[in-house]
């Protein structure tokens, strides 16, 4: 363990308020019913005295504790409800079809239910999200070859102004001009630290990110003009590609990636990221380390400031870069997270960061 965990007492006061930031983080084992819960189990809380807590589940099915089958502590956190999985299926299946409230009470489903759902997970709600992939869907229905009337008829727009304007706000380029836009597809994944969001075109990766990051949406908004490229939720080989991977890592079964990262820095943050694509799991090194082996020792600053404009967290592992006495510095997604990731690959190579 790179820190230990708070001590019993605050941990136990957290399980006693459903502290959910510490879901995925730590793990409640009740030694009276040998179970093992995540701490915002709805069950009623243990006495102390029969709690013990650990970081890893890994621990917990060690130490003789079963998972609990009202809180499930070996799903995600995150992980989308049956409900949202259903209903995202169903889009992905027509992704040009327009949905209305009478549609999904057909399903059994009330509106207000599903636009929880989606608000919860994507923060926005199932209209904002299924009007964003059917506009997805005729941007590359343009790029394909068709007509913009063809499109936009297909979109279930009857105005060719409304179409155009509803065009240029989610993509920021009317439909006679897409043909020479890039088309970006984006999609949430799963992790034990919570939804990651991918970017990527057909074939490759353009960013990756835990959502909870902060600024995210400017960084998005920024990287877009950048490229004068629409993003929308959909599918790439690119994307199945990170999504593979990304639940290889986490699960432990290879702790290393293949997906291509697409070129968008300065000659000096790409030497920076080579650099730091560099360093192997279950190793770290400091930012002067890690300026020294680009040639550039004087150039620590420089190296901390590209490290924070890498796009592509876990891929590019800047959570490797420690401080020159050893301690865990900045990490836009979050301390925790990086002392979880280095924890995560000196578990499974079994090295000691240095």
């Amino acid at each position: 363990m790179l820190n230990q965990l708070p001590d019993k007492k605050r941990l136990y006061e957290a399980i006693t308020r459903r502290d959910a930031g510490l879901d995925g983080i730590v793990y409640v084992c009740v030694k009276t019913t040998g179970i093992f819960c995540r701490p915002v189990c709805p069950a009623r809380t243990p006495k102390p005295e029969n709690v013990e807590f650990v970081s890893s589940i890994e621990d917990a099915l060690a130490g003789g504790f079963r998972p609990c089958k009202r809180c499930r502590p070996l799903d995600h956190p995150d992980s989308p409800s049956d409900l949202l999985q259903k209903l995202l299926e169903l889009v992905e299946a027509d992704p040009s079809r327009r949905w209305s409230e009478a549609d999904l009470r057909a399903l059994g489903v009330e509106p207000a239910t599903a636009r929880r759902h989606f608000q919860r997970r994507f923060d926005m709600t199932f209209s904002q999200y299924v009007r964003a992939r059917r506009l997805g869907h005729a941007f590359k229905t343009i790029k394909e070859g068709d007509r913009v009337i063809e499109a936009q008829l297909d979109a279930g727009f009857e105005s060719g102004s409304g179409f155009r304007n509803a065009f240029a706000r989610q993509f920021g380029d009317p439909p006679n001009r897409s043909r020479n836009a890039l088309s970006f597809v984006m999609d949430w994944l799963d992790t034990p630290l919570g939804p990651m969001l991918a970017v990527a075109d057909d074939t490759h990766l353009h960013m990756l990110e835990f959502v909870e990051r902060k600024k995210l949406a400017d960084h998005l908004e920024r990287y877009r003009t950048q490229y004068n490229a629409s993003v929308t939720p959909g599918d790439s080989p690119a994307l199945a590609r990170i999504r593979q991977e990304v639940a290889d890592y986490f699960s432990g079964r290879s702790l290393t990636f293949a997906s291509d990262i697409a070129g968008a820095g300065t000659d000096f943050q790409q030497q920076t990221w080579s650099a730091l694509r560099a360093i192997l799991p279950g190793e770290t090194q400091s930012y002067a380390d890690l300026a020294k082996s680009i040639g550039r020792p004087s150039a620590v600053r420089a190296v901390a400031n590209a490290n924070r404009q890498n796009r592509c967290a876990i891929i590019l592992p800047c959570h490797r870069v420690i401080g020159s006495d050893g301690s865990l510095t900045g990490y836009a997604g979050g301390l925790w997270r990086k002392q979880w990731l280095l924890e995560h690959e000196q578990r499974h190579t079994g090295k000691t960061p240095l």
